[in-house]
């Protein structure tokens, strides 16, 4: 469950959050990349689609959150895109809610962001028949902090949230290694098909 509904976090949890994400909105449109914007347009789809198909796993349920891949592709440009796509399942489906959308954003956008600066400049240092490594890795590391962030914004709302977030975050491992297979694979066929795609974050080799 990535995306909390309103009426669960407290107040501070709302504010901290809604502050946060507005400054990370506003340093990411001022940085925005106009050649990334049709990347980000597909990207947010497919976000915004793979978001809606969940899988039950104990009390609570999973769904791809593709923000390892959307921030090695996408870079500071991930921020808006999750954010509209975000904000879309909101207003059209109830997904998550409008008063929480900047603690959602925040712990979806910031891993994104955060595989970006990690993993970017390794994909200038290796080879690109490596570049599966470096996708699973952004993978992993983008559910896995989601999963964290959002069990961290549980437990701030309350002692009874505690125990529902230590289950959350243990779903949320199985999710990780799924997305740690698909990043890797996409970013892998995208170097094979369509490296172009790939041209803003690496000089590709070979």
């Amino acid at each position: 469950m990535a995306h909390i509904p309103d009426g669960v976090l407290s107040a501070p949890v709302l504010i901290s959050g809604a502050v946060f994400s507005i400054g990370l909105l506003t340093t990411a449109l001022r940085r925005l990349d106009d050649e990334r914007l049709p990347a980000a347009a597909v990207l947010s789809a497919a976000f915004f689609v793979s978001s809606l198909i969940t899988i039950p796993i104990g009390p609570t349920s999973v769904h791809l959150l593709l923000n390892g891949l959307m921030g090695l592709l996408l870079g500071w440009t991930a921020i808006p895109a999750l954010f509209v796509a975000l904000l879309l399942q909101a207003a059209f489906f109830g997904y998550g809610g409008i008063l929480v959308l900047g603690v959602n954003t925040l712990n979806m956008a910031l891993p994104a962001l955060i595989c970006a600066l990690l993993f970017t400049p390794l994909l200038r240092q290796i080879a690109p028949a490596r570049f599966f490594w470096i996708g699973a890795a952004a993978g992993l590391f983008g559910v896995l902090l989601t999963g964290g962030l959002v069990a961290l914004s549980l437990g701030l709302s309350g002692d009874a949230f505690r125990t529902a977030a230590g289950v959350l975050l243990a779903s949320y491992l199985p999710l990780a290694l799924v997305e740690a297979l698909i990043t890797g694979t996409v970013l892998t066929f995208l170097q094979r098909v369509a490296p172009e795609l790939l041209e803003p974050l690496v000089v590709l080799r070979g």
